[in-house]
């Protein structure tokens, strides 16, 4: 193994940093907002307090038999059966970056799947890694500079060792994002694009020790992009299943998407087609206010509020039972939280007229929810909407983000409405106080899904996982 000096590996990690796109937000509406990246591409570069052993890691032990795991039934979960509910979290690999928040920072014992962001897809439909060095070069502080053999480091080792110390954490890779989403229409176009896409993502998912697929399109928009989509999800349910056979019997891959919440973009999708293969529904239940609106608005209401449409064009729940509508069980679809709010600058309320979007923490108009309410302003719940923003009168600064009571509310909400369970954008913005949204709502939730995660990958390229990070 080659050795750098302090000064090379310096000058890695600026090239690193400086490779980074700005952005790979996406937008869950109709609208075309700005990106909305809550980590900032570029910046220091933290330490990490991580160990190296597995044994040392925080743990969350499923009470299931140990080394057993569970196939589920036709690939679906469901909050009302045994399984329990799903806590799902967006981990990007920029994150590490800016925001300085590694895989050892995610709440393990609030999640119970990690969706990894984001892979890259090229022209030929092979998917990739979009950043190598996040991906499998960094060295933590306890990796070794001499291991012998091919190993995988950066965030695919941290992601497994918490998956070995946490059997009820499963990885899943997801692909696409916003950034990466025009490559999809051409690539699910072909046979032969969408046979190597399929390929490609098994080969890399489980070459990286992990649990499963996320696809994040945005959007298909006509109705042989949406036939496409279903056969390019038809072709990785395939290729998923004939690796389980070959190399885990029993053991179900997942196939997760990152699903819209406004009426153009799902009324664009063959839902019905693609349901059979998708095990969660992912709903982007944010986004619904921005700075490509002409009012400031709610950007995660549960409702509509009648007297104020102009802050409310959008809902979660005309989102939900429109899926329900188009058959989709409520147990797959998982309500999606923002850990970032949208400013509004200049304004005199919900539903005015106001003026730009100001600063936020990396980029205008975006807030980390650690750092909100801002100082001077007063924190305030719409129980019309059910949700909230803060609001500072002296700078006439609306930012509209869910708190730890909306968040209550919508983990009431998905209870009544039997969801499958709440998935977060993106780890690095929570808390890590009692005030944090995802520990809210795993703790309203209550019955967290504890199937078992794979840990035996005997076709991996890495020595380190194909072994199974054995001491």
């Amino acid at each position: 193994m080659k050795c750098l000096s302090i000064t090379a590996v310096a000058c890695l990690l600026a090239s690193q940093a400086a490779a980074l796109p700005p952005s790979y937000r996406r937008s869950a509406l109709d609208t075309t907002p700005s990106n909305c990246s809550s980590a900032s591409a570029t910046g220091g570069f933290g330490t990490s307090t991580a160990t190296g052993s597995a044994s040392k890691y925080t743990s969350y032990r499923s009470p299931s038999a140990p080394g057993k795991y569970h196939a589920l039934v036709n690939g679906t979960t469901n909050s009302t059966g045994p399984n329990g509910y799903s806590s799902s979290l967006y981990f990007t690999n920029w994150g590490i970056y800016g925001a300085n928040f590694q895989p050892q920072n995610i709440p393990v014992d609030k999640v119970t799947r990690v969706l990894y962001s984001f892979a890259d897809i090229s022209s030929d439909g092979t998917v990739k890694s979009s950043d190598t060095y996040a991906d499998v070069e960094k060295r933590y502080p306890t990796d070794s500079w001499s291991d012998p053999g091919t190993n995988a480091y950066g965030c695919v080792k941290q992601l497994y060792l918490l998956k070995k110390a946490n059997r009820h954490l499963k990885v899943l890779l997801s692909i696409g994002g916003w950034t990466y989403s025009p490559k999809f229409a051409p690539m699910a176009a072909t046979s032969a694009s969408r046979s190597t896409f399929a390929a490609t993502a098994v080969k890399l998912a489980t070459d990286w020790g992990f649990d499963g697929i996320d696809i994040d399109w945005e959007y298909p928009t006509d109705d042989t992009e949406a036939r496409n989509f279903v056969l390019l999800l038809r072709a990785v349910r395939a290729e998923l299943d004939a690796y389980a056979r070959k190399n885990a019997p029993g053991y179900h891959f997942l196939i997760t998407i990152a699903s819209p919440a406004g009426p153009k973009h799902y009324n664009a999708m063959d839902m019905a087609g693609m349901d059979p293969y998708v095990d969660a529904w992912n709903l982007m239940a944010y986004d619904y206010a921005g700075s490509w609106d002409t009012s400031s608005g709610h950007q995660a209401n549960i409702y509509v509020d009648p007297k104020n449409t102009a802050a409310t064009k959008y809902s979660t729940e005309r989102a939900v039972t429109d899926y329900m509508a188009q058959g989709i069980k409520p147990g797959k679809v998982m309500l999606g939280l923002p850990l970032y709010g949208r400013s509004f600058e200049a304004t005199k309320g919900l539903g005015q007229n106001y003026s730009g979007v100001g600063d936020g923490t990396s980029q205008p108009g975006i807030w980390l929810y650690k750092d909100l309410p801002r100082s001077g302003a007063t924190e305030i719940y719409d129980n019309v909407a059910k949700a909230s923003y803060s609001y500072d009168n002296a700078t006439r600064e609306l930012i509209s983000y869910d708190n730890a009571a909306s968040a209550a509310e919508k983990s009431a909400y998905l209870a009544r409405k039997g969801l499958g369970g709440a998935v977060f954008w993106e780890a690095s913005g929570d808390r890590n106080d009692s005030k944090s949204l995802i520990g809210t709502v795993s703790q309203k939730m209550g019955n967290l899904d504890t199937t078992m995660n794979l840990l035996k990958y005997p076709t991996s390229q890495y020595d380190n996982i194909r072994t199974g990070m054995s001491d």
